[in-house]
């Protein structure tokens, strides 16, 4: 499965298809972006988005 499909099978967890994204508080939606971002991941060697994004900005 192409990552970004996994990646949306993640999201879809949270937000079902059909959901009304009105409905959706900014708190929410930061709650999920935070488990997401936090979430290990077997494509980023078992890291982080977050990490990987910390570890970007320091070899800068």
């Amino acid at each position: 499965m192409p990552l970004n499909e996994h990646t949306n099978g993640l999201i879809r967890r949270f937000l079902p298809k059909g959901t009304d994204f009105n409905e959706v508080s900014d708190k929410e939606i930061a709650k999920i972006e935070h488990t997401l971002n936090t979430r290990r991941r077997a494509s980023l060697n078992y890291r982080s988005p977050n990490h990987v994004f910390l570890e970007y900005l320091m070899a800068a």
